[in-house]
């Protein structure tokens, strides 16, 4: 087990976090080390499908302690990222023994339903705290979030404020449909994910899928890079480079050919009109 003060370079942040199967450049692990000694939120950026939630799996299980997600999405607010009251159990308690104690103990902590970021409070750096696709929620719940990571702390009114010993440490993701509040990236440091090189996706894939052949995995991987250069609706990820080798696997294909690549081209292409650019140019795809 990595614990947090154990970090001492962006050398140990690589090297701890090819253990758990995730190929970090070095730009990456410096961010994470940085986040790491600083305690700091990390902002992560880039297209989906790049690696940035499994930056923060890899974390969790480098260091050993929980992960913690919050998944925005539009219409998110703090209620469902922080706490709220069991309201059924506390009619319920409120019918089986009425009185005024019984209404005065409605609020205690047996009635609070913990959310992520209550959690991730509570835990302090026995967690990661993962806030994942930010760019999906709208600017209230950004403003509020900014709130508690300015602090680590929170107020419940019944209980009074809750404030985390020792910050967990915080990944934030976006995909960027849209641009973040710079009060959020001045509180967060930052760093933009890429799609890896041919290269390096190659290592991924054979880190990930060990028993795939050098070859198919570098014939995929190349494949994969040649589609997201086209104007697609939706460009695969890393993800989806796996996804194919694993599915050729599957198959018994020793090798991505034109024929193996159309019965296959579910697995790396999900949207409709991407599939019918794609499949009239297969073969071009495959070969290069």
């Amino acid at each position: 087990m990595t614990t947090m003060d154990a970090i001492r370079s962006p050398d140990q942040v690589q090297a701890a976090l090819r253990a758990q199967d995730y190929l970090a450049d070095r730009g990456l692990a410096t961010a994470v080390f940085l986040a790491l000694s600083l305690g700091r939120p990390l902002l992560l950026e880039g297209e989906a499908g790049v690696g940035k939630t499994e930056v923060a799996k890899a974390l969790a299980a480098m260091l050993d302690v929980e992960l913690i997600r919050l998944q925005c999405y539009e219409g998110i607010d703090a209620s469902q990222a922080l706490y709220e009251w069991d309201y059924a159990r506390q009619l319920l308690a409120i019918r089986a023994a009425p009185g005024e104690a019984a209404v005065a103990d409605l609020f205690s902590p047996d009635f609070l339903v913990e959310r992520p970021l209550l959690k991730a409070l509570r835990a302090g750096d026995r967690a990661v705290l993962l806030i994942d696709e930010v760019d999906r929620a709208d600017d209230e719940f950004e403003a509020f979030l900014l709130e508690v990571l300015s602090d680590f702390q929170v107020t419940v009114p019944e209980l009074g404020t809750i404030q985390a010993e020792r910050p967990p440490l915080v990944i934030v993701t976006s995909n960027r449909t849209r641009d973040l509040h710079d009060a959020v990236k001045r509180r967060c440091l930052y760093h933009w994910i890429d799609y890896p090189d041919l290269r390096h996706e190659v290592a991924i894939v054979t880190v990930r899928v060990p028993d795939v052949p050098a070859a198919l995995a570098t014939k995929v991987a190349g494949a994969v890079a040649r589609l997201r250069s086209m104007d697609l609706v939706k460009r695969p990820g890393v993800a989806e480079t796996i996804d194919w080798v694993r599915a050729l696997a599957a198959l018994g294909a020793g090798e991505l050919d034109a024929d193996a690549a159309r019965d296959t081209l579910g697995v790396v292409v999900k949207d409709h009109d991407d599939l019918t650019v794609v499949t009239e140019r297969v073969s071009e795809i495959v070969d290069g």
